[in-house]
């Protein structure tokens, strides 16, 4: 009798442990997208800072350390090009759709964490007063993307989380027909974050 009321209890007894560990989160975060200055081709892009935008990650644990991510960031920014031919401005928006493998440490309530992954980038330029440029459309690039943050827990089901992330990709060139916003070089936008993430 004690051993089978012992097997009916074990399960029972396990449920809590399983439900305390939390192999999944999401999490909405405020970004600020931060190219730097790029030049080749005869060409030089001084992008603007972006406007406050917005990330959405979710991350699954396959370890204790590590796990996945996909992530979906939204901005806008503004693109002056300048060449011999003149100059360009260019007000667009910027989505990123990226996954990543992410390793983090855990050191009591602060989880300091890396990551590295591919990424994909779609700019869209807005036909406002913003854009001086006709002949224009969207482009997509396929780049990387990295970072290293750093999570603070103020509960068994929230964090918050700022990382420094950094986007590496081609610049763009809006398929203009002259093709003179061309500058045929990579350049790394920084991309600083701080949101909060929620754990199930």
């Amino acid at each position: 009798m004690k051993k089978s009321l012992l097997l009916f209890l074990l399960p029972l007894l396990a449920i809590p442990v399983f439900a305390q560990e939390s192999r999944q989160d999401v999490s909405v975060s405020g970004t600020a997208i931060i190219p730097p200055f790029a030049s080749g081709n005869a060409v030089q892009l001084h992008a603007t800072v972006g406007y406050a935008g917005a990330l959405v990650s979710y991350r699954y644990l396959l370890t204790p350390h590590g796990g996945l991510e996909i992530n979906y960031q939204y901005n806008q920014n503004i693109q002056h090009f300048c060449c011999s031919f003149g100059s360009y401005r260019i007000h667009d928006r910027f989505q990123e759709f990226s996954g990543a493998y992410v390793y983090s440490f855990n050191f009591k309530n602060w989880n300091p964490f890396i990551e590295a992954g591919a990424a994909g980038f779609i700019f869209s330029p807005i036909d406002d007063a913003k854009t001086d440029t006709f002949g224009l459309s969207r482009v997509t690039n396929v780049g990387a993307m990295y970072g290293a943050g750093f999570a603070y827990e103020i509960s068994p089901s929230f964090d918050i989380r700022a990382e420094y992330r950094g986007l590496l990709m081609k610049t763009p060139t809006f398929n203009y027909a002259s093709h003179d916003l061309n500058t045929n070089v990579y350049y790394n936008i920084y991309d600083p974050v701080v949101g909060i993430a929620y754990h199930f």
